[in-house]
């Protein structure tokens, strides 16, 4: 269906806010008598949050709304005029048209004598190109579109926060964990309430994440460490894909073992530590201090990394203070050219000189 554009604004001069874009469009619907099954919008601030590459982020209130009215949304291209043509003619063609040296009394009188304008002008005259009148279209599309429903405003109760990449949010000063991957992206939120001294948040279905007792002070970070545990698989298999990293799974396996036996509680914890380790060094430096680990009966991933640290700055020293010979690539013999000698004065041919 042809797309039917209708200034509306309800009856103050506040700050045009969400809320009340939403009720201009139930007063514009209420004029169309029904309610098309997509709207086009150019990219405002009280709609989108952002594009996301196509993954359109919505205001909380807008969402809400769009989704209880049924419709779909149809958002033009920033900066791409052959997409936003349609809505930026509508609007110049109002400003030029309606409002142009037209006196301002107040916000009700001008929407009356808008409604009276659509009736005489802008829905009757016949469109430049399509030679088609708005009031002649909507006669027909009018039996297609959706009755007009009540929508009821967003729940007030509900109070979004965005998750932080390091998977935490911001709460009057204070920041508190969340659990590992909650962070998915931008536009990930979370809601939160407030009950007898706790913090309970909760993802966008509805589920409790985690809790947290509130802060009186400002400026504190609120940390569970279970949060920054990688749930996702089982400790046996973690292990299985730690030990696949090395030379000789055997040797990690026995060391994990052995972290196993002094450290049960905290053993997902040592085994993240030690994948850490093997990203960080050379094969062989691992190698090196997995041998000294289990000679020496050592029990952490802690002392596993120091001496990994341990044998990579030995070994950088040594290679620092080692003599660096240059040959020729293609030979491995040096160049006759380097055995040249250059040419020196004899001192007695200057006295002769002088």
């Amino acid at each position: 269906m042809n797309t039917i554009f209708v200034t509306a604004r309800a009856g103050t001069t506040t700050r045009f806010t969400t809320e009340l874009s939403i009720l201009a469009h139930q007063q514009a619907f209420a004029y169309l008598e029904g309610i098309p099954a997509t709207v086009v919008y150019d990219q405002g601030r009280l709609f989108l949050v952002s594009e996301n590459h196509g993954d359109l982020i919505l205001t909380e209130k807008f969402r809400f709304y769009s989704r209880a009215a049924g419709f779909a949304l149809h958002f033009c291209r920033k900066g791409d005029p052959e997409s936003k043509g349609k809505i930026e003619n509508a609007v110049k063609y109002v400003k030029q048209n309606f409002l142009y040296n037209r006196p301002f009394d107040d916000i009700e009188t001008l929407n009356q004598e808008a409604l009276a304008w659509l009736g005489r002008t802008a829905n009757c005259l016949a469109h430049a190109v399509t030679r088609k009148s708005p009031q002649a279209e909507w006669d027909i599309e009018k039996h297609y579109l959706r009755p007009v429903i009540a929508v009821l405003a967003a729940p007030a109760d509900e109070h979004w926060y965005t998750v932080r990449k390091d998977n935490s949010i911001s709460f009057k000063g204070n920041f508190y964990s969340l659990p590992l991957c909650t962070y998915k992206g931008k536009g990930s939120r979370v809601n939160l309430k407030a009950e007898e001294g706790q913090l309970l948040v909760f993802d966008e279905p509805g589920v409790l994440l985690c809790t947290h007792p509130l802060s009186v002070s400002k400026g504190h970070k609120i940390i569970n460490n279970d949060h920054k545990r990688d749930k996702g698989i089982r400790v046996e298999e973690l292990i299985r894909q730690v030990c696949s990293m090395l030379e000789e799974p055997e040797l990690g396996a026995a060391f994990m073992e052995a972290v196993r036996q002094a450290k049960p509680r905290y053993l997902r914890d040592q085994v993240l530590l030690f994948r850490q380790v093997i990203e960080s060094y050379p094969r062989s430096i691992i190698h090196q201090a997995l041998q000294y680990s289990t000679t020496h009966r050592l029990n952490s991933a802690v002392d596993l990394r120091s001496v990994a640290e341990h044998l990579h700055t030995q070994q950088a020293t040594e290679s620092a203070g080692a003599r660096i010979i240059h040959m020729n690539p293609f030979t491995g013999k040096m160049p006759s050219e380097a055995f040249i000698q250059p040419a020196t004065s004899s001192i007695a041919d200057y006295y002769e000189l002088f």
